[in-house]
């Protein structure tokens, strides 16, 4: 088995979240969480235990952000895989009849949240001068589709973002956006419904996923990136 790693990862609670943060413990790596569900963070300390930490955190308040951070890195010191995973997807309308709460809502967790995180985690990675960082980018983020609009907005700027932070950090990290493909979670049945059980659920995603992203490295700085098979 690899060296053991610090990974945290956003949006924990459900989905890829919380099929990754098995993996990962199931290998032998520390995972750090958070997400908005008190009993779902509830459950996952159980199931986990201890070394691994999960948190309630808003990732849209950047207060919060701040002192969750600050806890982690004193505790745990600066994650080796930060996995900026939270995300929400708009009920599937055109974009004239979604309101502006709902659009903010999206814009909000899948832009801003990704970078209240990078803002206070990624500063001690820079200083260790280590560390992947990946934001779950989509499919979304590379095309798009009628009714997804603010979806794909968010997941075209999260490519954006990623590419240019790719340009920023140290030559010996790496920032990536990654398109974890088709996956059967509560997201893809907002916009697929019951056409979602035909694509793998989320723990057999990852089985490829999790592995695939513990060899990244460096050398895949700023590379837009998918999930072999997916």
């Amino acid at each position: 088995m690899s060296k053991s790693r610090i990974i945290v990862i956003t949006g924990v609670t459900r989905g890829l979240g919380r099929a990754m943060a098995i993996t990962f413990a199931s290998l032998g790596h520390t995972v750090i969480g958070c997400g908005r569900s008190q009993a779902a963070i509830d459950v996952l300390k159980t199931e986990l235990g201890t070394p691994h930490r999960f948190d309630v955190v808003d990732v849209t308040v950047d207060n919060d952000v701040a002192i969750w951070a600050t806890s982690v890195i004193q505790d745990f010191g600066p994650p080796d895989l930060l996995l900026n995973n939270a995300a929400m997807i708009n009920e599937v309308k055109p974009l004239w009849q979604i309101s502006a709460r709902d659009f903010d809502a999206v814009i909000d967790v899948n832009i801003k949240g990704v970078a209240h995180v990078l803002r206070h985690l990624v500063p001690a990675m820079i200083e260790r001068q280590e560390g992947v960082i990946v934001n779950f980018s989509s499919g979304w983020g590379r095309s798009t589709d009628a009714g997804v609009a603010p979806y794909c907005a968010s997941k075209w700027a999260i490519e954006g973002l990623t590419r240019a932070l790719a340009q920023e950090v140290p030559k010996s990290m790496a920032a990536i956006p990654l398109n974890p493909g088709i996956i059967d979670t509560d997201m893809l049945k907002i916009c697929f419904g019951d056409e979602a059980k035909q694509y793998p659920t989320a723990a057999r995603w990852a089985e490829t996923a999790v592995p695939f992203l513990l060899a990244l490295s460096a050398r895949d700085n700023g590379k837009p990136l998918s999930v072999p098979g997916y």
